[in-house]
């Protein structure tokens, strides 16, 4: 087991005086010091050799180990394990060889100002990453704190929120939280025209007009909700579907044969830390999985323009496989079975005969569970209504188990 050759030090606007008294001794000890030009304005030491934040950021790593064996310290906003550059570091060093040494984050900040319960409130993210990623959280009623990318965002987002008809929702940005510099201002996203510091927080209170847009995170959008050709595993379907996948915190799932990716950008939405990879081989399909991915909120989302399973071998190991096309390509169920981690999900849906020839097949050989799930919707007969039946898809599911190859 390795030894802690690396401090990571959350810093606020208060600087020094706002340590905690070992954080103070490790940093007036240190004799490499790398962060933001921020960091270093906020801290003293006179000695220390100061690094600024590489240039690529994925750098950041080797710089930081060609320093092991001196007294290092990295300084970050906040809490350094609460979307920061904690995270970031623990996938390439060992914990053990880190020590942490938290402040009070920017959300426990901005939720004490605003009077709100941390525990109540969702906590996003927009730096250095897509706007989108509120569209999963954003629900009538719901209190949202979300660290931004500068002084631009709060007028995108109020835009957002304008065009899903939560123009009536209240944003309030706080910056410099816990210094002496803190401001706070106030609006409605609708009529929000303020000028703010490149570096604050921005608190929403979600407050929807009658006919504002927005979906769950629980699966089943209506398929209106998606771009797409027609060619969608549809909304009812979808639900069960993503039932039997079971997305949970950074599960992988391969969707092959994704279509317009409807299955992928729910597995997306459903768990935060989730990832979907999309595999479609039309690319006027690959272009409406993009377009999805935008305007639903999954732009982490991985897409995989070829046909499976000749793009299979380079992707990360799924923790669940759907197969909504192409299961009678020669080698794909193989490819993708082999992939699947012990423990992981398959689900395979099909709606021709020689699809579901194959289905028979593989629960004859694996075992599972196979069900036939049948849709009927109430439409117009004339001046009457009838039930129109939709086309009845048959689902295979099964999980992998340890001993399985």
């Amino acid at each position: 087991m390795g030894k802690p050759w690396m401090d990571v030090i959350g810093i606020g606007e208060d600087g020094v005086d706002g340590l905690s008294p070992q954080a103070r001794r490790v940093l007036a000890q240190a004799e490499v010091i790398i962060g933001g030009d921020r960091h270093h304005q906020l801290s003293e030491n006179g000695d220390a050799k100061r690094i600024k934040w590489p240039s690529p950021f994925d750098a950041l790593i080797d710089v930081m180990r060609s320093h092991k064996g001196k007294r290092l310290v990295v300084l970050v906003t906040g809490d350094p394990l609460w979307y920061s550059i904690g995270a970031r570091i623990l996938k390439a060093i060992p914990a053990e060889e880190v020590t942490f040494h938290p402040q009070l984050s920017a959300f426990q900040w901005a939720s004490v100002r605003m009077g709100w319960s941390l525990a109540d409130c969702e906590t996003v993210t927009v730096h250095g990453r897509a706007d989108s990623q509120i569209l999963p959280h954003l629900v009538p009623g719901v209190r949202m704190l979300v660290l931004t990318q500068n002084a631009e965002t709060p007028q995108a987002l109020a835009q957002m929120l304008v065009e899903r008809g939560f123009g009536r929702s209240q944003m309030t940005v706080l910056a410099a939280l816990g210094g002496e510099r803190e401001q706070r201002f106030d609006g409605m996203a609708v009529h929000w025209d303020q000028v703010v510091p490149d570096f604050h927080t921005l608190a929403i209170d979600c407050i929807a007009d009658a006919d504002a847009t927005w979906y769950p995170r629980t699966g089943g959008l209506p398929d209106a909700a998606f771009v797409s050709d027609g060619q969608i595993t549809k909304q009812d379907i979808r639900a069960a579907t993503l039932a039997k996948l079971a997305p949970y915190p950074d599960a992988v799932l391969w969707d092959i044969g994704a279509g317009c990716g409807s299955v992928s950008v729910e597995w997306m939405r459903a768990v935060r830390s989730a990832l979907s990879v999309a595999i479609e081989h039309k690319s006027e399909r690959v272009a409406m999985i993009h377009q999805n991915m935008v305007q639903l909120g999954a732009e982490k989302m991985v897409v995989m323009e070829g046909r499976a399973p000749d793009v299979l071998a380079d992707l990360p190991q799924p923790d669940a496989v759907f197969i909504g096309g192409g299961l009678t390509t020669e080698g794909l169920f193989d490819a993708a079975w082999t992939a699947l981690r012990p423990g992981g999900r398959l689900v395979a849906n099909v709606v021709t005969l020689e699809s579901e020839g194959r289905l028979f097949e593989l629960h004859q050989e694996h075992g599972g569970e196979l069900v036939r799930l049948s849709v009927q919707k109430a439409e117009s007969v004339g001046p009457y209504r009838g039930w129109r039946s939709a086309m009845p898809v048959t689902q295979w599911s099964i999980t992998k188990s340890g001993e399985a190859n």
